[in-house]
């Protein structure tokens, strides 16, 4: 029997990579993440040629920018090969039903999502202790969904609740501490934070009603979440990091005071090293 190639393409990845749960992604979620997949890496190699064509010391945002889509890129690669997951009992409809429940994502945000922050908090004048402060409960958050989705019971609810917690500590500071704070450059640097904070807020709480939904309570297929997640991980991904790069373009490097201690390779007209903001 003649089978075209394309259908044999397709089940590449779930014949090579067999799925050990009941409850697992479909051949048609494997291409939507394949083509995630290739949306993501096709950005991340245009944020690594901006990086580049910048000069150094001024390429911070750029830098993180680019490790947070390489992150997310290899993520989707595991994902879409149906690796990187375990089977978990589910809860709800129906019970003690395996799920396939993604680690690797949790590993994706536990990486990303500090970095995310960090982008978005150096802009503004906050210190750095709350800066760190924000970041360390960012990778809470990201902990308390690996471990509530892991859980098989009624527990996994409290993970959530901790979780909804540290979510709220990040808009208290996205919202309102880091707008209140003095930013070196007043007019484009706030209107930019306040848009692009405003952007990340309303993206973070979609992650815990997509969780409730797929890994909390078995509501949504395996296949479904991933195509909700994705979409998220893109939005807030890529789509926000060249939209939050492009309010900053105008923005000289000199006023966010962002020095090193360290000697760069550049060298004075006298042919000696020479102290350069950080890269």
């Amino acid at each position: 029997m003649f089978v075209p190639q394309w259908i044999v393409r397709r089940n590449d990845a779930l014949g090579s990579n067999p799925p050990d749960a009941q409850e697992h992604i479909s051949v048609n979620a494997s291409d939507w993440l394949w083509a995630a997949f290739s949306f993501i890496t096709v950005c991340t190699l245009v944020m690594a040629v901006f990086t580049l064509i910048r000069p150094r010391g001024r390429r911070v945002f750029h830098q993180i920018a680019f490790m947070i889509m390489l992150t997310t890129s290899v993520a989707y690669f595991s994902m879409a090969s149906d690796l990187g997951s375990t089977p978990v009992l589910t809860e709800f409809r129906p019970p003690n039903v395996t799920r396939q429940v993604w680690y690797v994502r949790y590993i994706q945000w536990f990486i990303t999502l500090p970095l995310l922050l960090l982008e978005l908090l150096l802009a503004t004048g906050l210190s750095l202790g709350d800066i760190v402060t924000t970041a360390f409960v960012s990778m809470v958050l990201v902990v308390m969904g690996l471990v509530g989705a892991l859980v098989p019971s009624t527990y996994k609810w409290g993970y959530y609740v901790f979780g909804a917690i540290a979510l709220f500590y990040i808009w208290f500071v996205l919202l309102w501490q880091a707008p209140r704070c003095t930013f070196a450059e007043a007019g484009t640097l706030r209107k930019g934070y306040i848009l692009s904070s405003a952007y990340l807020a309303f993206m973070l709480i979609t992650y815990p009603i997509c969780w409730a939904l797929s890994e909390g309570s078995n509501i949504i297929s395996p296949s479904s979440e991933m195509i909700w997640y994705g979409i998220l991980d893109i939005i807030a991904g890529p789509l926000f990091l060249f939209l939050f790069l492009w309010e900053l373009r105008g923005v000289e490097y000199h006023v966010f005071s962002f020095h090193s201690g360290k000697y760069t390779y550049a060298h004075s007209s006298s042919g000696r090293p020479e102290k350069a903001p950080i890269a």
